[in-house]
């Protein structure tokens, strides 16, 4: 029998013009079976802990399913403690600096407070290098969601944790940040996201070419 393969350390990260960045993904129960594309078949506690070192790798503080590719309803993020005046001018390692951790199945957002806030930058891994302020977000949010142990939980933050909460779960829909800015902030990254999109087409080809070695392999 063959031994079952290692999960991969990272996931590599889709980018803008991957389809299945605007699909809306489907719910996901802890006890699945998931297959990360290019990769063999692993639970969703593998998933999430890859996701988590994937996002650690990017330097993220969020990262949804179908960012590697998974169209399901899940996402990972984390707090940090708020000390980037002691790490100026160093790269530090970013596991030190967390204070908490967030993996969420089905996760449903209501908003707590309606009043808008415009001042934070956003940014994005499958967007990367684009960062811009504005995207207006509700100040705080209550999320329903199921954990790695199927337990049902409910959680209540304000400010940044609400946004990226709120950035996730967007991702979860097919949308990204830039489509919640007027339509002329998009046009002033479109060769950026022109070039993003070539080398997400490059990246399925390659992944797709993979798959069918792999096919022809097992014959």
């Amino acid at each position: 029998m063959k031994a079952p393969s290692a999960p991969p350390p990272v996931y590599p990260i889709r980018l803008y013009g991957d389809p299945v960045l605007r699909r809306k993904a489907r719910p996901v129960q802890p006890t699945d079976l998931l297959t990360v594309p290019g990769h063999g078949p692993q639970t969703v506690r593998e998933v999430a802990n890859t996701m988590l070192e994937t996002m650690f790798e990017a330097r993220g503080v969020g990262l949804a399913a179908p960012q590697v590719g998974l169209s399901v309803r899940m996402f990972v993020a984390v707090e940090y403690a708020d000390d980037e005046e002691e790490q100026e001018g160093r790269e530090a390692p970013l596991k030190s600096r967390v204070l908490r951790e967030f993996v969420m199945l089905n996760p449903v957002l209501t908003v707590t407070d309606k009043k808008k806030d415009r001042s934070y930058q956003e940014g994005c891994l499958s967007i990367p290098g684009i960062y811009e302020e504005g995207v207006s977000r509700a100040r705080a949010v209550q999320v329903r969601y199921t954990d790695l142990d199927g337990q049902e939980r409910t959680l209540e933050e304000g400010d940044y944790l609400a946004r990226v909460f709120q950035h996730e779960v967007d991702h979860l829909d097919g949308v990204f940040f830039l489509d919640r800015l007027p339509p002329e902030v998009t046009e002033d990254y479109r060769k950026e996201l022109t070039a993003m999109q070539r080398k997400s087409r490059q990246f399925l080809n390659e992944l797709a070419e993979a798959e069918k070695q792999r096919r022809e392999r097992s014959l």
